[in-house]
């Protein structure tokens, strides 16, 4: 069948289910031809160079993700197992999120409480709150015992990092919050415990299909809200939990009055999306093919590095490669080279017998191009992951301050997002399940007429964390820069001490501790201690 007639029964074809007009297969190629033909956007043709074998398909979000998820999941932990660059992809978030410090700061809404329930709810009060719960909340997530973990190995900083570092390989956390009374004669203050779960144990029960009220082990309701979740007792692969890994438990998400009691987190990438993809989702395959290529390139030079030089020889390998006790020629070739030792000076020359010669291998590989390749696969993988270039490869050999300085600012703009949601979905319902507890054994501070916690749980519960700090590339330069800012008002020393990790309280108690002791010492303060305003602290000294 020729092209045009071709073309015009498919085109016939998809004007059938439109119920659209037959066109002759004369009319096609002048409506298909010129600038813009039939269609608008170019993306739009199915005939064009460019697009005739790309034909992706609409599906739904959970028909994308859950279908292959585990496949996705196996492969992307493997990369972070075996690849040094994707290890460092997860470290370097993790460590630029939760960091080695994840501090709660509760900032109840003493505004909207005040209007609501009487004067009370005040400045003072608000401090008075804040102090005494961020004390119970480091006594119980900092219990030297682990009595915060169900399992008793970790702190709840370190199962927030571990969750983290799940939802950024696996795409999703998963945290189980246990009332765990059999806690308080261990010496525990509260009976509420934490338990980091694998992601992959969410699953549909027996591996049935997805169903409307049933999508990759979350059940919904007709609103599409999550309201319980399916967690397989054991890993499917935990071949001495083989009972288990068969088993499912249904865990709501809250309680009947509303605490939460499993806590699922993921970056919702498109509507109506219930499970969560690696941050290598789209990088994944380049990723694999630079790791075979690595070892490629690693294997080969190893190869000419144990192989640098060889003889050649004229004759066939029987003669070359004979028995145990060698052919004639090769009898011949030893006694030849045993009565004919040629030395100079007492320095060994080779004599070779006729027909051979010495040949050596070039050792030319990796070749030129090979850094810059990398740094061109490294360019890709910053951009998708959301990393600088230099944070994934640790390698600022290439940057100036200038450059290194506007990366670093667009990396800390999606690590900081990450933060705030991570403190969002993850850290607040945790804090939320725990403030809780403080309000049933009254540890807290209320004033009268104070509403239950359950009427009032978003503004008691308001928050903020502090992370790691975010460092200094040029210490000098920037802190003058923050030291102005402050003396302009365009910022407090509260998110001063914040971005660099340090609660401003403990920064303030401690300067006043120091000063006091360098009055009982008889020491002279220095300048940062005697409160010199920033301006007054650039001048230079006046001459004498």
């Amino acid at each position: 069948m020729k092209a045009p007639r071709l073309l015009a029964k498919m085109w016939n074809a998809v004007a059938d289910g439109g119920a659209g007009p037959q066109l002759p297969p004369t009319v096609l190629p002048g409506i298909l031809g010129g600038m813009g033909g039939a269609f608008a956007y170019d993306s739009a043709n199915p005939f064009s160079q460019e697009g005739a074998d790309w034909n992706p398909l609409l599906r739904s979000p959970d028909n994308e993700i859950n279908l292959n998820r585990d496949r996705m999941a196996a492969r992307a932990r493997d990369l972070f197992h075996n690849d040094g660059w994707a290890r460092g992809v997860v470290t370097r978030a993790t460590d630029n999120v939760i960091g080695a410090q994840w501090r709660l700061v509760a900032k109840p809404d003493y505004r909207a409480l005040s209007q609501r329930y009487g004067k009370g709810f005040d400045p003072v009060w608000a401090d008075e709150f804040r102090r005494v719960v961020e004390a119970e909340w480091r006594t119980w997530s900092e219990d030297p015992l682990f009595l915060c973990d169900q399992q008793q190995r970790l702190s709840v900083q370190q199962m927030l990092r571990l969750a983290f570092m799940h939802r950024v390989k696996d795409g999703e956390s998963l945290i189980r919050l246990h009332y765990d009374e059999g806690r308080l004669p261990m010496g525990s203050d509260y009976a509420m415990t934490m338990e980091v779960i694998h992601p992959d144990r969410l699953s549909n029960p027996w591996q049935q299909i997805d169903t409307h009220f049933l999508r990759g082990g979350v059940e919904l309701n007709d609103n599409g809200a999550h309201i319980a979740y399916h967690i397989r007792r054991a890993h499917q692969f935990d071949y001495f939990d083989a009972v288990e890994s068969v088993e499912w438990e249904r865990v709501a998400r809250y309680t009947p009055w509303g605490r939460p009691v499993l806590v699922h987190s993921y970056d919702h990438d498109d509507a109506d999306q219930h499970r969560g993809l690696s941050i290598f989702t789209p990088i994944m395959n380049r990723f694999r093919m630079l790791s075979r290529y690595d070892q490629a390139e690693l294997q080969q030079a190893l190869i000419q590095t144990c192989f640098a030089t060889f003889f050649e020889s004229p004759y066939d390998s029987d003669d070359v490669m004979g028995g145990e006790e060698g052919s004639a020629y090769q009898n011949l070739r030893r006694e030849f080279h045993d009565q004919n030792p040629i030395s100079i000076n007492g320095v060994r020359i080779p004599s070779l017998a006729p027909g051979e010669k010495v040949s050596t291998v070039s050792a030319s590989r990796p070749y030129s191009g090979f850094a810059e390749f990398h740094r061109a696969f490294l360019r890709n993988f910053s951009a998708a992951t959301g990393l600088s270039a230099e944070q994934i490869s640790m390698d600022y050999s290439q940057t100036n301050y200038s450059s290194s300085r506007s990366s670093f600012l667009e990396a800390s703009k999606t690590l900081y997002r990450r933060r705030m949601d991570f403190g969002a979905d993850t850290a607040r319902p945790i804090y939320v399940a725990h403030l809780e507890e403080q309000f049933d054994r009254k540890r807290v501070p209320l004033p009268r007429n104070a509403p239950d916690f359950l009427d009032a749980r978003a503004a008691f519960s308001r928050c903020w964390w502090i992370g790691p700090a975010r460092g200094w590339v040029d210490p000098v330069a920037e802190r003058k820069g923050a030291i102005m800012g402050l003396d302009a008002g365009f910022g407090t020393l509260e998110r001063e001490c914040a971005e660099q990790g340090l609660d401003y309280e403990e920064v303030l108690d401690q300067r006043a501790t120091e000063r006091k002791q360098m009055t009982d010492r008889g020491i002279p303060f220095p300048e940062w201690a005697m409160g010199v305003p920033a301006n007054d602290v650039q001048k230079e000294p006046e001459a004498t």
